[in-house]
C-alpha cells in the first residue's frame, strides 16, 4: 500500500517479510541484489543464539554476520535502528561500535523537513548533511536549504535575526526568533527550542551584567525556526540580537546577517569558516553582515554586502539596535 501511494512500481525492488538471518542471507544469495536494506535490526535473530530478538548478544552476532557478508560480497548492508526518545539508537550501543557508518535521520514531527548527518564515518568525512523535505510522494532532496527556511520570514518583525550555522561544510541561513513578556510567575521561565537552553542562561546572564538589562522579570522563549538544530556558538550574537530586539520592541534591518561567539566578558569571539559564511548570505540577497572585528581583520572585501566588525556586544547592539 505504501509503494502504491509513492507510485514505485519497480521490478528490481524485492521485500521479504522475514526476521530469521539464515532464511534472509538464503534469499540474498538466491537474488544477488546490489544492495539491502534490513528494517529493523532489533527484530531480526539468528538459530545460533538462544536469546531473544533484539538482546545484545542477537544484535551482535546479526549485524556481525550481516558485516562479514557485506565485506565478502561487496553489496552494501543499511541497518535500520529504532531510537529513544532522546534520539539516541536504542539498545546496545555496541551497534553502532561494529558498523562502518553510523547516519541519523532528525526531524520534528510538526516539521516537514528531514535531516540526514553522519555522526561516523570509518572511510570518509562526517561534516555532511542531507536536508529533505517529506511530501506525498516521500523525501525529496533541498537544494538550498537557507532559502527555504528563510521562506516565511516576516519584515520588520522584533525578536527575529537571521543567523549563518554551519553544518558539516554547508552554510545555512536560519532564522531565529526570541520573545521577551513580562512574567506571572515567581521564577520566569526560559524555553528554548532548537538551542540548548544552557548555553541561552548563560547568554542571559550576559546580558544582564554586561548590558544592564533586567530579564529576571521577564519570560524569554527562543526558537530556531523550521525545526533546526544548532548546537554552535556561531550563533550567540543573533540570540542576544533577537532577546533584546523583544524586550526593546524594536526590529533588527531584515537584510543583516549576524555571526559571533559570546564571551563571559560581553566580548564578541571570532567563528570558524566566517568567509563562507558570509558568501552564502551574500548569494541569498543579505546587504550587511555583523561579525566579529578579528575575522573582519583576516577578509577581504565581498562583493554586494557591507561587513560590519564589532569588538563586544554593546557595539553590536548600537550597530542594529536605533
Amino acid at each position: 500500500m505504501r509503494g502504491e501511494r509513492l507510485g514505485i512500481h519497480s521490478s528490481s525492488l524485492y521485500i521479504l517479510a522475514e526476521t530469521s538471518l539464515e532464511e534472509i542471507l538464503k534469499a540474498v544469495q538466491d537474488l544477488q541484489p546490489a544492495a539491502i536494506v534490513v528494517d529493523s535490526i532489533q527484530t531480526v535473530y539468528t538459530d545460533q543464539i538462544t536469546s531473544a530478538p533484539g538482546s545484545i548478544s542477537q544484535v551482535q552476532e546479526v549485524t556481525a554476520q550481516l558485516m562479514r557478508f557485506a565485506k565478502g560480497s561487496g553489496v552494501p548492508v543499511f541497518l535500520i535502528g529504532h531510537v529513544t526518545k532522546e534520539g539516541a539508537i536504542a539498545g546496545p550501543r555496541l551497534l553502532e561500535h561494529i558498523v562502518d557508518t553510523v547516519l541519523y535521520f532528525e526531524g520534528e514531527k510538526g516539521h516537514t523537513y528531514r535531516i540526514l548527518r553522519a555522526v561516523k564515518n570509518r572511510f570518509g568525512s562526517t561534516n555532511e548533511i542531507g536536508v529533505f523535505e517529506m511530501k506525498d510522494t516521500g523525501l525529496d532532496e533541498v537544494g538550498n536549504p537557507s532559502e527555504l527556511f528563510l521562506a516565511e520570514r516576516p519584515q520588520q518583525s522584533t525578536g527575529s535575526v537571521v543567523v549563518s550555522s554551519l553544518e558539516g561544510s554547508r552554510p545555512i541561513l536560519v532564522e531565529l526568533q526570541a520573545l521577551v513578556s513580562p512574567t506571572g510567575y515567581a521564577m520566569p521561565k526560559r524555553m528554548a527550542n532548537g538551542v540548548e537552553i544552557n548555553r541561552v542562561s548563560l547568554l542571559l546572564a550576559v546580558m544582564e551584567k554586561r548590558l544592564g538589562l533586567h530579564l529576571a522579570g521577564q519570560d524569554v522563549y527562543v526558537n530556531v525556526v523550521g525545526g533546526m538544530k544548532i548546537d554552535e556558538p556561531a550563533i550567540d550574537l543573533g540570540i542576544v540580537l533577537a532577546v533584546t530586539s523583544s524586550l526593546r520592541e524594536t526590529p533588527i534591518d531584515h537584510a543583516t546577517v549576524v555571526l559571533g561567539e559570546m564571551g563571559l566578558g560581553g566580548e564578541v569571539r571570532a567563528v570558524s569558516q566566517a568567509e563562507l559564511r558570509i558568501r552564502e548570505a551574500a548569494k541569498m540577497g543579505f546587504k550587511r553582515c555583523l561579525l566579529p572585528e578579528r575575522n573582519l581583520a583576516k577578509l577581504d572585501p565581498i562583493e554586494g554586502i557591507e561587513l560590519v566588525g564589532v569588538r563586544e556586544v554593546g557595539e553590536a547592539l548600537d550597530a542594529v539596535l536605533v
